[in-house]
This record gives structure tokens, C-alpha cells and sequence, in this order.
């Protein structure tokens, strides 16, 4: 009974879901936050974006909402944010590939790549350590590389969120691979907290601006 009970609960968010993708265009501005990662492997570095998505939802008060969609391939959560609404996504695909969910939620919300955010790993920065990024190249971030070419465009904005790098470029995979150490994990809490901040405080500063606003 309990599974069943669980199945309903989520084709009924996925059926309201749905219900507000199709219709009209939202009335107010419109994000979509996307955090990069592996799908099925929550805690590792490389899929920090997701954590920061997550902290995000709950911020937001849509924790409980996300549903999957298999039109992108990915869990999506639609967040009220002001006048404005935030879609919340993190694929449901490798690293490699998320630029697919990304291009293809752009396309079903009819958003621009002006209108993403991109939350990802930064192995060039120490843990602890976010910058926002206004377009330019991959810098040999496969998830944006990714996004890059689906979107056939650089001009998403970039929440990079640093993981530091090893000492021997050898043990680049293992790290980003790995999951937080014990040490980390006491930094990692409060850069959740500070991610979400600088993030929304970012859109928010867009949604009460100009439209070419960056």
C-alpha cells in the first residue's frame, strides 16, 4: 500500500507539472537553474551543481515538488521567486550528456540561453571558494562543454562552485569522483547556504532589471 500510495504522490506532481508546462507562457520572468552532475551519484564533487540545486528547492520551499519529466530527461521543481518563477533541473543523465536535459527544458519552457544558469564543479578554485561566470569556454568541464554544444551558445551564466584540484593531474578523475572527506564536509554545509544566496540574489537583481541585464 505504501508504494502504491508513493506512486500516485508522484504521478500526481508529475501530472501538475506538466500541467503548468503547457500552459500559456509564465506572465512574469522566467529562469531555469540547472545543476550539472551524474545522475545516481549524489555526494561525489563533480555533481555538487545538484547539491546546490537541492539547497536551493529548499530554500525555496519546493523540495518535496520535484518530478521527473522524460521529456528532458530530468527532475524538474517549478519555484515561485518574487514576480518571477524558477525552474529548478537537474538531469537525470551522466555528466557527459546533461547539456541534453538542459537544451531540451530551454526549448519545452521557451527560455533562451540568456535565461540559464549553469551550477557546476570548479576544479581550479579551492572548496569554499564560488564565482559567477558570464559565458566564455568549457575549461575542460565536460557538463558545460555539453551544455555548450546542445545550446549551440556560450552565453549561459555560471555558478562555479570550486572542489580544488589534486596535486597530480593522475588523480583528477578519482577526486572529482570521490565523494566530500569528513574535513570537507564541515566546509561544504555553509557553501550550500552561501551558493544559494549569491545565486538568488543574482536573479533576483536581474528579474527587477532591465532585460539585457547581466
Amino acid at each position: 500500500m505504501l508504494r502504491s500510495g508513493l506512486f500516485r504522490s508522484g504521478m500526481r506532481r508529475s501530472w501538475a507539472l506538466r500541467q503548468c508546462v503547457s500552459e500559456a507562457r509564465f506572465p512574469g520572468k522566467r529562469w531555469l537553474v540547472a545543476g550539472l552532475g551524474n545522475h545516481g551519484m549524489p555526494g561525489t564533487r563533480h555533481s555538487v551543481g545538484m547539491a546546490v540545486l537541492g539547497q536551493i528547492a529548499r530554500r525555496l520551499g519546493v523540495a518535496e515538488s520535484w518530478a521527473r519529466d522524460s521529456r528532458c530527461a530530468a527532475d524538474l521543481a517549478l519555484a515561485p521567486f518574487g514576480d518571477a518563477q524558477l525552474v529548478l533541473l537537474r538531469p537525470r543523465r551522466l555528466m557527459n550528456v546533461n547539456g541534453r536535459s538542459v537544451a531540451q527544458a530551454a526549448e519545452l519552457f521557451g527560455l533562451t540561453a540568456e535565461e540559464i544558469y549553469l551550477v557546476h564543479d570548479e576544479l581550479d578554485k579551492p572548496l569554499g571558494k564560488l564565482a559567477l561566470k558570464l559565458g566564455g569556454s568549457a575549461r575542460g568541464h565536460n557538463g558545460v562543454r555539453s551544455c555548450i554544444s546542445c545550446l549551440n551558445s556560450s552565453a549561459m551564466l555560471r555558478l562555479r562552485v570550486g572542489i580544488g584540484r589534486p596535486t597530480h593531474p593522475s588523480m583528477v578523475q578519482a577526486h572529482v569522483l570521490g565523494c566530500f572527506s569528513p574535513e570537507e564536509q564541515e566546509l561544504l554545509s555553509p557553501l550550500l547556504d552561501q551558493a544559494t544566496d549569491l545565486l538568488l540574489d543574482h536573479i533576483r537583481a536581474r528579474s527587477q532589471g532591465p532585460p539585457s541585464s547581466l
